[in-house]
């Protein structure tokens, strides 16, 4: 019996000491898991660094690809396409105007009143339409019949029959958001179509001339005298309430931007030698690259799996349809190094399942156990029961992914600036030194028009891009220059242009 119990206490001993060192075994690897953890964070942060110089260095980068791009087809990454618009909206212009803008799925018909005074927008009526699926990959005829008629409807509906007397001919706007090689203000031809669209007879041909023959087998006396796309919009819009407005980005689910060019710089790089005003040109920033982006192993993994491998690399690193889906790279990374997130199944490994609305509702999280990180993790991402620190963990790779990008934005924005020379430097090709603190600068004021979700909806991205605009440009430089919100530049930009346009005399030709 005595054995028996000696045995049994023999026992007991050994497996209680088999407990403890796995005990001991799990604590020794959560440590080392979290040691690891940590580490990726550090990392992440570490390379995604923008100090004032770097950000410098883009700056000067930005401008440099700008001038090589303007100077000839296809000498930079930057497609800087002349887009024919010589005359921004001034204020003055009066009378009723239309946009139609073609985005998507859906097109939107807007009707603007204008009053002839700044900032005097009557009003706009705004219908929507879907487009229906089997147009999309129709023929153009059926596609632009169809926009046609349904912007019958809509004038119909809102015109007073004495104002149309006043009025003479009709005129529209017309945003198209897809590929187009611009060969006037008002004419384009299309490149190729995305967002779904597959209509082969459509090519190559010009989309305005597209619409306005269906305009006229509709009956429709309505004129297309405005070709653009929405960034130009939105600096026509910036433009019509604050003349000092030269350069327009748009910073949502893509990202873009334009700016007015002096006519000598285009003399200079395109021989338009009849060219004797300012022109807007379209910047498509999107493509943007420099070896001085601070791009990390999560960016590369995005760009090689993405659909536009080696394109639009600018783009992937501060727009709104990335970011969520780099944070979602970098916590699958952590998911990898520590065992905390579960050992079943997630939504970790589903691309852009973490949208960036969502990553900023987590990264603007201010409750003290984080309810909305845990939140988005469980219901998501189907990440259950996080630990409090490792929330906080996820809360700063957000905070360093959203701060990157908002920097660099400010970076682009204040290469464009230093493109036209209102950074205070003189300009791209002035080889001059950055003024010292102190010195007296001339400047003029310059407005910088932005529109987009990223921007205006996400606050700490908003804070970081003016924060970084402020440390570029200087204490000297930056009161001079101003940003401000505007809305709907693809749809009452797109009017204010036609507006604008019906005003001039000016005819332009390509040579």
């Amino acid at each position: 019996m005595g054995k028996v119990v000696v045995g049994l206490a023999a026992g007991c001993a050994v497996a209680a000491c088999l407990v403890a060192a796995v005990m001991v075994g799990r604590r020794v690897r959560r440590r080392m898991g979290w040691r690891r953890v940590l580490r990726v964070v550090e990392e992440l942060e570490e390379v995604c660094a923008t100090p004032v110089d770097r950000l410098r260095q883009v700056v000067d980068a930005m401008a440099v690809e700008m001038h090589a791009g303007l100077a000839s087809e296809g000498g930079s990454k930057l497609k800087m396409l002349l887009t024919y618009v010589h005359d921004l909206p001034t204020g003055n212009e009066k009378g009723t105007f239309y946009a139609l803008h073609l985005g998507g799925t859906n097109f939107r018909v807007l009707r603007v009143q204008l009053g002839g005074q700044r900032s005097a927008i009557i009003g706009h009526d705004v219908d929507r339409q879907p487009i229906p699926e089997p147009l999309m990959t129709s023929t153009s005829e059926e596609l632009f019949d169809f926009i046609a008629s349904s912007l019958k409807v809509f004038v119909g509906k809102g015109d007073d029959v004495s104002e149309l007397s006043k009025m003479g001919k009709r005129e529209l706007g017309f945003t198209f958001s897809f590929p187009v090689k611009q060969i006037s203000f008002s004419s384009g031809l299309l490149i190729k179509w995305t967002k779904g669209f597959a209509i082969e007879d459509t090519v190559g041909r010009d989309v305005s001339q597209c619409l306005q023959q269906a305009l006229s087998r509709k009956e429709l006396d309505i004129q297309v005298t405005a070709l653009i796309n929405d960034t130009v919009g939105t600096l026509a819009v910036g433009h019509y309430h604050d003349e000092d407005t030269l350069v327009a980005v748009i910073i949502g689910t893509g990202t873009n931007a334009c700016y007015l060019e002096r006519a000598d710089a285009i003399i200079k790089c395109q021989g338009l030698l009849t060219t004797s005003r300012d022109m807007v040109v379209n910047v498509e920033w999107g493509n943007f690259w420099s070896s001085h982006l601070p791009r990390t192993s999560y960016d590369v993994d995005l760009d090689a799996e993405s659909p536009n491998p080696n394109d639009q690399g600018f783009e992937k690193m501060i727009s709104g349809m990335y970011l969520g889906d780099i944070v979602r790279r970098v916590i699958l990374r952590m998911s990898q190094e520590l065992d905390v997130f579960g050992p079943g199944p997630s939504k970790l490994h589903v691309p852009f399942i973490l949208r960036t609305p969502l990553m900023a509702a987590m990264h603007e999280d201010e409750s003290p156990d984080l309810r909305e990180v845990a939140r988005v993790l469980k219901d998501v991402l189907e990440i259950p029961d996080v630990p409090l620190n490792i929330r906080k963990l996820i809360v700063k790779v957000c905070d360093v992914v959203t701060c990157r990008a908002a920097r660099l934005a400010a970076a682009g924005i204040v290469g464009i600036l230093k493109k036209i020379g209102r950074d205070g430097s003189g300009g791209v090709a002035s080889g001059k030194a950055r003024p010292k603190p102190g010195r007296k600068i001339k400047i003029k004021r310059t407005v910088v028009a932005i529109e987009g979700g990223l921007y205006t909806n996400y606050t700490l991205f908003r804070v970081y891009l003016n924060e970084a605009m402020a440390q570029i440009l200087g204490e000297d430089v930056a009161p001079y220059v101003i940003i401000k919100v505007t809305e709907d530049g693809s749809g009452i930009g797109a009017a204010l242009l036609a507006a604008s346009h019906s005003a001039s005399s000016v005819v332009d030709t390509v040579l």
